[in-house]
């Protein structure tokens, strides 16, 4: 087997010599790797307990970028070693730098739009330098995507990403619709826009309740989506779910998941809900992430529109269901086949 070494901004934590990441996806993306070639995964550190254990053996967190980069210097040894980037970042970025130096085997892995996230999080002033990086890495890489909007260049090749396995396509639960149960899954961040989203909550004039599944990345983060839902009893944070089982039944106890995020890539949980025959509402901030897939509807950011867009989903929920089931779901082994077959031509 080839050996790839994975560089990922990610952030993870050790515990009595075992490893932990914060991201589940960035927990499956290497162990599938790892089928098909030697995986070495280096990441940065974590001062708090993450919930997801890595299966892997050969993992190295870097405390700095300083280390980061020696690690990255460390792999040079074995001259046939291949390099897969997952984002751009300034770690990820520099390293490429170093790779590209040396003249090395280079694959970078997009996942959402980093003009996007750079400028709702630090604001316009700083999309040109994630741009500089971004023109550098692509312009010098191969580039897999999971969307054709991430980026423009002849080289990229588009996946289907996934974090499904049979399970999530058996067992189905008959839904509940005495009342609209809203589910959201995703880091409570501000991109995701959980909070502004919550505060329309607050003002619909429908019966509706919502479980927000996720955790910030911030104490301050924290303190103000607390202040955010108060003494509400129709929002519900039950906190972080790591177990897949768990997750599928908290799908199946609601009926429709709700995703008000001003970017995204290809989100993993719009698939995991329609796997679960749960109709999925969006803003118009991200439509692009609909694709050919049925079951997914989309609301303008204003009170009126998002209530008109639930009404009409619960009113033809049993028709709506059924054009879900014509849907067809990739695995995730199928997206590890895809990566595998890329980095391998």
């Amino acid at each position: 087997m080839d050996n790839l070494v994975v560089l990922n901004n990610e952030k993870v934590s050790k515990d009595n010599n075992e490893f932990y990441s914060r991201n589940y996806n960035f927990k499956i993306l290497p162990e599938g790797l790892n089928k098909y070639f030697k995986v070495e995964y280096i990441v940065r550190k974590s001062n708090s307990k993450e919930h997801h254990k890595l299966n892997l053996q050969n993992v190295k967190i870097a405390s700095n970028i300083i280390q980061f980069i020696y690690f990255v210097i460390s792999t040079f040894k074995n001259k046939n070693a291949k390099y897969y980037i997952i984002t751009i970042s300034p770690y990820t970025f520099i390293s490429f730098l170093f790779l590209f130096l040396f003249r090395k085997k280079v694959f970078v892995y997009l996942i959402s739009s980093g003009h996007e996230e750079w400028k709702f999080i630090l604001g316009s002033w700083s999309v040109w330098i994630y741009h500089i990086m971004y023109s550098i890495v692509t312009s010098n890489s191969t580039v897999i995507a999971l969307h054709d909007r991430l980026c423009k260049k002849k080289n990229v090749h588009v996946i289907s990403s996934s974090t499904l396995d049979e399970k999530w396509l058996q067992d189905f639960k008959k839904v509940k619709l005495d009342k609209v149960r809203f589910l959201n899954v995703s880091r409570v961040n501000p991109e995701k826009g959980i909070y502004e989203f919550l505060e329309m909550f607050k003002k619909i004039k429908i019966d509706a309740e919502i479980s927000i599944i996720g955790k910030t990345k911030s104490s301050t983060l924290q303190k103000k989506f607390q202040s955010i839902i108060g003494n509400n009893k129709n929002i519900r944070f039950p906190g972080y779910i790591s177990d897949r089982q768990l997750l599928i039944d908290a799908y199946d106890k609601h009926n429709i998941l709700i995703l008000p995020s001003y970017t995204e890539g290809q989100p993993y949980v719009v698939d995991e809900s329609l796997a679960r025959r749960r109709p999925v509402l969006i803003f118009e901030d991200i439509k692009h992430i609909i694709k050919e897939r049925k079951g997914i509807f989309v609301s303008e950011r204003n009170i009126e529109s998002f209530t008109e867009t639930t009404k009409h989903i619960m009113q033809n929920y049993q028709e709506i269901q059924k054009d879900i089931e014509k849907n067809k779901f990739p695995l995730e082994k199928d997206m590890f086949k895809q990566i595998s077959n890329v980095i391998n031509r």
